[in-house]
């Protein structure tokens, strides 16, 4: 199938407008045309087959009256045959039979062409008819009148029609074929016919036409609408004309400028809160530097300090700690809120990394690692350590250990079929697990699970770095709640998953790759 042949059969695909319009009209067209062809046949029909019809009876009548009425009152066959063919021989183009009675009881049939007309084709119910004599009244001053008959006999129609001499004369039966009739009617009928499909194919036609008039500007608007919907604001219709299509293209520019301007505003507002709030962290550092240098004496001094003070000095220096580790947090989201994050990638092998993490922070008697050693994965480990700080950190403070970090790898989805591989690292403990509700936000910035409890000692940004942090190595985190066999909650597991070589994200990214050292984000 050609591209054309697809373009065509996706305009007019089941669902389509153009193809709705071009069946309604056809279909308007097409009861419209039956209506009309089919009063304008049955008009005609009834037209020509009445003046055939009155013609021959009118001519059969005079023929009875004239000719028939002078026979005697017990005429021979002869007499039948003879009046008969005297009947048909002015070209009338009927057959007649004459039924009389020889003697009482003793019928006896002339016939113009007994081959073309016999009694056998006068219907019972005709003869019955012709031959039943009425009382003669002011109403009806005949006893026997012309009676008729449509009939068929093979395939040809025929006009069956007759009547009987008052005064107990002979019955006269005239036969007229309406083949040319038929012929006519049936030219009549193809001629409607051909008008016909010509009105449907017109108003399909014109269906096209009033569809493309139609269904022009509306593509013009969906294609913007989708050009609006991919970020380009200042995609704008061109405006002509005074109709409802006009009032409607006007009304999307209109909100299009409008979102435009929104759009511009809330970018405006989101970029100087970011700068704030990265040139707030930076400014805080050169103080917080020398509140630390300060914190650091002070707690090297601790256990010399008068009992009194002792307190007051541990809460300085854990609030100092804890500013600290606030401001290095809100930096680091700023970089990723501004899009300057950058990957440093280098081969980790992952066992190592996960050891070196808990035991740097005296972890390992709280958890328990299930890795093998060898398994070696291209990442940026800074930021890889940053992720397994945040989630087994999360679950020491808030399920309890023992914890357990378990590392596997897998083949991640593809298009087709299998894609390249991944590492996922899960992260259980054994705690009260998440409640329903808060599993959604467990990653949102700043999220307290309880009203009540609005200061913890966390900042509330550490799992949504840790998210951030999987999101720039084109990974992600899942929070679940882990279940016994009981069917009670047993626990809390994040599960990371990561590429195993990130150099494709990293150059999508518009950085490099370095080895062993890592950088500021």
């Amino acid at each position: 199938m050609t591209k054309g042949n697809r373009g065509v059969f996706a305009r007019l695909r089941l669902s389509s407008l153009r193809l709705r319009l071009v069946v309604v009209f056809a279909l308007v067209a097409l009861t419209a045309a039956v209506s009309a062809s089919g009063i304008a046949y049955w008009l005609n029909r009834e037209a020509v087959l009445k003046r055939t019809q009155d013609s021959a009876l009118n001519d059969f009548r005079q023929e009875m009256q004239n000719r028939v009425a002078t026979l005697p009152l017990r005429p021979t066959q002869e007499d039948l045959r003879r009046t008969s063919e005297e009947m048909t021989a002015g070209g009338s183009g009927y057959q007649v039979l004459l039924l009389g009675e020889r003697a009482a009881g003793k019928p006896i049939v002339g016939a113009s062409d007994p081959d073309v007309f016999t009694l056998a084709d006068v219907p019972v119910s005709l003869r019955e008819a012709v031959d039943t004599r009425r009382p003669v009244t002011d109403a009806n001053p005949y006893p026997y009148h012309l009676f008729w008959q449509r009939t068929e006999r093979g395939g040809t129609p025929y006009l069956v029609g007759g009547t009987r001499i008052d005064g107990g004369g002979p019955a006269g039966y005239m036969f007229k074929s309406l083949a040319a009739e038929k012929a006519d009617l049936n030219s009549l009928a193809w001629s409607l016919g051909i008008a016909t499909g010509l009105a449907v194919i017109g108003s399909v036609l014109l269906a096209q036409v009033a569809a493309t008039t139609v269904l022009r500007p509306v593509r013009r608007l969906g294609e913007a609408a989708r050009q609006l919907g991919e970020g380009k604001l200042d995609t704008r219709l061109r405006v002509s004309g005074a109709d409802e299509l006009s009032d409607l293209s006007r009304t999307f520019n209109s909100a299009a400028e409008n979102l435009q301007k929104k759009v511009a505003d809330m970018s405006a507002r989101e970029e100087s809160s970011r700068r704030f709030v990265a040139d707030m962290s930076h400014e805080l550092r050169t103080p917080l530097t020398a509140l630390t240098a300060v914190t650091e004496v002070l707690e090297d001094e601790q256990d010399s300090l008068d009992p009194m003070i002792a307190p007051a000095v541990a809460l300085v220096v854990s609030e100092t700690r804890r500013l600290n580790n606030l401001v290095e947090n809100l930096m680091e989201v700023t970089r990723f809120d501004a899009g300057t994050a950058r990957l440093v990638l280098d081969d980790v092998d992952i066992a190592d990394q996960i050891t070196a993490c808990i035991d740097a922070r005296a972890w390992l008697d709280a958890v328990e690692l299930d890795a093998e050693r060898g398994v070696v994965c291209r990442l940026d480990p800074r930021r890889l350590d940053v992720i397994l700080a945040n989630l087994i950190g999360n679950a020491l403070k808030h399920g309890g250990s023992p914890v357990r970090v378990s590392v596997r790898t897998e083949e991640g989805p593809g298009e087709d079929g299998p894609g390249e591989e991944e590492l996922v690292v899960s992260v259980r403990d054994h705690g009260p697990g998440i409640p329903e509700e808060v599993l959604p936000h467990v990653f949102d910035r700043f999220y307290k699970a309880s009203a009540q409890r609005p200061r913890s000692d966390g900042s509330g940004l550490g799992l949504s770095i840790a998210m951030e942090n999987a999101l720039i190595h084109g990974g992600t985190i899942a929070a679940a709640n882990s279940v016994g066999e009981d069917g009670a909650v047993d626990g809390a597991v994040f599960v990371l998953r990561l590429p195993r070589d990130a150099s494709a994200v990293a150059r999508d990214l518009g950085t490099g790759t370095r080895q062993g050292e890592g950088t500021g984000l």
